[in-house]
């Protein structure tokens, strides 16, 4: 009788750990690392997984993952790499509004697997021009076009070959430049432009359209590295073709003349970047936005209740950003004395959001595949990334070594350092005489590429949720309502058990 009982969904006394409901009764806060789930019956194959999920109401993505509008983390190259996997990234606004645009209209334009902004030089520069671009951007081939612009007509190209051994740098490019080229239609697939590059045995295939303006650039070194990552998948496209962009702005009557060059721009949607989002602020500019731009998605927050979530949700978002000082460089827990544990958040505001119609990010908190999987479990449709996506070869800025470690900046938003640039906006600081910061600056190691590191991550993801006996996201999130999927409390012993313990020394990798 007890299995039949178990069998229906009647646990009893068969029943182990805790349903959700259960658990987050109990008045405590919740982080993931707090938390564990019990494992469910496989019968599915690990590839048979599918992380297919809803950004907003109207906006799916094949990964469940997204970069965080900080600029240490989410500008043109990020924004490409994120959509190339399946996800999407949102640019800052720690710059002007006309930056921020340019921004998103680069990414838009590019494709996967061409070259990002290729730099173009007159047939009248100088070859010192080359050197410099060799010093300070690691390379020395170059496009030649009439204006030394992309769209520009083309008349040559530049390598190594052509400037190694001329004594006079001053010489002209027209005079060293080759002209012997091989080219290919603009708009030639990626796999149509391989084979052409190839068989030309050359290092630059060159785009053009008909007329013979440049548009694009494939490098064969380029092309060789991206043959060496693992499958990418369907990139992230809008219904205009172009890749998916999404932008964070803010709650100022200012906002909305960035909001109208973004729209201009093409962004797909936009995030109102706000720490504490359940203000009249953030509805009054829901409210703007919806009839000024009826066709643009918008994403509220950041909330970590119910209440707070129902209240945005009933101004009119189309999805939810979920957190509250849970990211690794954010510190308004400590100095506001407010927010919560984000898997407790995660539960309180899906439990809402995902009743009405509307998915929620799972903002900060994320370190490592289990919490991505945690994440999702506990009702997020998407996880957004700051510090895991930091230090990559796609996030802005320079790398640099310390104690002879590759590390690179990162920084919160809530940083005094971000604040002179604008950023206090997001605390609702921009008009206060005092500036408190609610973050911290500093660096983080190397991560190598976002083409890498996503897919690798996201396979360790679907391993999870196969072991949780679910094979997609909607799936975890029924299993969890239902109170089929069991979960428990760590206690800091068994969290320590749960990770590397008791080895004299060990390297841990990635991937």
């Amino acid at each position: 009788m007890a299995s039949e009982g178990y069998a229906n969904g009647d646990y009893g006394v068969m029943s182990d750990g805790f349903s959700a409901g259960a658990l987050f009764k109990q008045g405590f806060s919740y982080t993931y690392d707090d938390l564990i789930f019990h494992p469910g019956y496989i019968n599915f194959a690990v590839d048979d997984v599918d992380l297919t999920t809803s950004l907003t109401r109207n906006i799916k993505l094949r990964t469940p993952c997204v970069s965080s509008p900080m600029d240490t983390v989410s500008e043109e190259s990020m924004a490409v790499a994120m959509a190339a996997v399946g996800g999407i990234g949102f640019v800052h606004y720690n710059n002007t509004a006309q930056e921020q645009a340019g921004i998103v209209r680069r990414a838009k334009k590019q494709r996967v697997g061409y070259v990002a902004s290729p730099v173009c030089v007159r047939p009248s520069d100088s070859i010192s021009i080359i050197d410099a671009l060799k010093a300070g951007r690691g390379f020395s081939s170059v496009v030649v076009t009439e204006d030394g612009a992309v769209g520009s007509r083309l008349v040559g190209i530049v390598t190594s070959r052509d400037v190694d051994f001329v004594r006079d740098r001053s010489t002209e490019v027209r005079e060293v430049m080759s002209r012997d080229l091989v080219t290919a239609p603009a708009g030639t697939s990626l796999e149509e432009a391989a084979k052409i590059l190839i068989g030309s045995k050359k290092s630059l295939l060159p785009l053009v359209t008909e007329s013979g303006e440049f548009v694009e650039l494939l490098c064969r070194t380029d092309l060789k590295a991206y043959h060496e990552l693992p499958p990418l998948g369907a990139p992230s496209l809008g219904s205009d073709g172009k890749l998916l962009v999404g932008a964070a702005i803010g709650t100022r009557d200012s906002d909305k003349d960035r909001l109208k060059l973004l729209v201009e721009a093409g962004v797909n949607v936009v995030i109102l970047d706000s720490s504490q989002g359940d203000s009249m602020y953030q509805r009054q500019m829901i409210e703007y936005i919806k009839k000024a731009h009826p066709g643009l998605d918008v994403i509220g927050g950041n909330v970590v209740t119910g209440y707070q979530a129902k209240n945005l949700i009933d101004a009119g978002v189309d999805g939810l950003r979920v957190g509250m000082g849970s990211g690794s460089i954010c510190t308004t827990q400590e100095v506001c004395a407010v927010g919560r544990g984000q898997g407790t958040a995660v539960y309180k505001t899906a439990a809402v959001a995902n009743a009405l119609g509307v998915p929620i990010i799972a903002d900060g908190g994320i370190s490592n595949s289990g919490h991505v999987v945690k994440a999702l479990s506990l009702g997020a449709s998407t996880v957004m990334m700051g510090s895991f996506l930091a230090g990559t070869d796609e996030a802005p800025g320079n790398f640099f070594f310390q104690d002879g470690v590759k590390l690179k900046s990162y920084r919160g938003m809530g940083s005094l350092e971000a604040m002179t640039k604008g950023s206090d906006a997001r605390y609702l600081g921009d008009k206060t005489r005092l500036k408190i910061a609610q973050g911290v600056s500093g660096s983080v190691a190397a991560k190598g590429s976002v083409l890498r590191l996503v897919p690798y991550t996201l396979q360790a993801v679907k391993q999870g949720l196969q072991d949780l006996g679910v094979s997609t996201v909607k799936a975890a999130h029924d299993g969890l309502n239902a109170g089929v999927i069991r979960l428990e409390v760590r206690s800091g012993a068994a969290q320590k058990e749960g990770g590397i313990h008791d080895l004299v020394s060990y390297e841990k990798r990635r991937f």
